[in-house]
């Protein structure tokens, strides 16, 4: 008896894919996060806590922690089944560039 295709567990992913994802880890989710970083430490420096600028900031801490979470740690993970490098990918693509974000801005204030 011979196994149908379907029944196979391990799927192949065209290459558009693991360039997308490249992309994303590697390009676009770093830059997203280290302007994110900046315009954090601006409004929490600022201190001009006004409703509209709290929402935009809350808006935007939350859509930053989904774009990390979906698009880097799930994508490692179900690429290469190691949580430990699913967080270091977190931590390099997205951890890192927030800092540096966050420590440009604060640097920047404080001249």
């Amino acid at each position: 008896m011979t196994p149908s295709p379907q029944s196979s567990p391990v799927e192949t992913r065209p290459g558009w894919h693991a360039f997308f994802s490249d992309s994303v880890r590697f390009v676009l989710a770093p830059m997203i996060l280290l302007f994110s970083g900046f315009f954090t430490a601006n409004f929490i420096a600022s201190g001009a806590y006004t409703w509209p600028r709290t929402s935009r900031t809350l808006a935007l801490t939350l859509t930053v922690l989904i774009l990390s979470r979906e698009f880097v740690y799930k994508e490692q993970l179900s690429r290469n089944g190691s949580t430990d490098r699913a967080r270091s990918a977190l931590l390099y693509s997205c951890v890192l560039p927030y800092g540096l974000g966050l420590l440009v801005m604060l640097i920047l204030w404080a001249l």
